[in-house]
């Protein structure tokens, strides 16, 4: 049974004892299994009050960020390669503290526009750096998901197949694809296809539709995206993941481009995604069980 996430930056754009503890409440209010916590500040994270919150409203937590340029384990850079790799270590630590399940994101790269490709030599210091850091996130029954991002957040994981070549090299059985609704409708000629071929390498799926705003009124095709989860047979975490300017303001605003909101009241957009994401579910295992009789 999968479980349902919502992103923390639903609620919050900061991680203070105060902004975990209404993020967790608010949606282990909603209904949901966990929540995605975002942040770049390992030190700033609030280790002792996210626990307690965490197992008062008895919710999981999984964690995602994205390399900062000076950090690009993918650079070739041997100084920005070795910060980048202590800056992995240090946050599978703090996974391991707060009991997450996955760390997932542009873990394998900068979270940024390139003006040039990737080089060779730049994916294999990325993949070597991940699988040292697979070797830690294992002993703690972390599982890392490579994030699959549009061209204009990374110049490396673009589409499922580039990603599933990468897992692949990087060879470490808790290393897997991260699949997200909102990337695979700019990139993937076919997402459900996309979906199909990843296989049992998925380990983490992000749902958002093409404007970022309330699900199912954009372009994504969710039944789709659905019905191919389902035959699959995916089993992990299915997190909703959206954004406000009203919300996380700079600098997550100026990279991502949100120069216009679609939402301004977190709790019905979370409200609706919970529910639409069940009836998708269920509308896609009724589908894929007639098909199969």
């Amino acid at each position: 049974m999968n479980k349902l996430g919502l992103h923390a930056f639903v609620w919050t754009a900061g991680w203070t004892a105060d902004d975990a503890a209404m993020a967790i409440r608010s949606t282990a209010e909603l209904g949901y299994d966990l929540i995605e916590a975002s942040t770049m500040d390992l030190k700033g994270f609030d280790v002792p009050s996210t626990l307690r919150e965490l197992e008062r409203n008895k919710l999981g937590i999984t964690m995602s960020f994205g390399l900062t340029s000076d950090m690009d384990i993918s650079s070739g850079d041997p100084e920005r390669v070795k910060r980048g790799e202590a800056h992995l270590l240090d946050a599978i630590s703090l996974a391991r503290d707060v009991g997450a399940t996955h760390v997932c994101g542009i873990l394998y790269s900068a979270f940024q526009k390139y003006a040039a490709p990737v080089t060779s030599e730049g994916i294999r210091g990325s993949i070597d750096v991940m699988r040292k850091v697979a070797e830690k996130a294992q002993a703690s029954g972390i599982t890392l998901g490579m994030e699959v991002v549009n061209r204009y957040e990374s110049n490396v994981l673009n589409t499922a197949r580039q990603a599933i070549a990468y897992v692949k090299k990087v060879d470490m059985p808790n290393v897997k694809l991260h699949l997200d609704c909102y990337h695979m409708n700019i990139e993937e000629a076919d997402s459900a296809a996309a979906i199909r071929e990843a296989g049992d390498l998925l380990g983490y799926f992000h749902t958002g539709d093409s404007h970022r705003g309330y699900l199912g009124s954009g372009s994504v095709d969710f039944p789709s995206i659905f019905r191919a989860l389902e035959a699959i047979d995916y089993q992990g975490p299915i997190t909703f993941e959206s954004f406000s300017s009203a919300v996380v303001g700079q600098p997550l605003e100026g990279i991502l481009g949100i120069w216009r909101n679609l939402w301004e009241d977190s709790r019905d957009l979370a409200s609706h995604a919970k529910t639409f994401t069940e009836v998708q579910m269920k509308s896609a295992r009724q589908a894929v069980a007639h098909q199969r009789r």
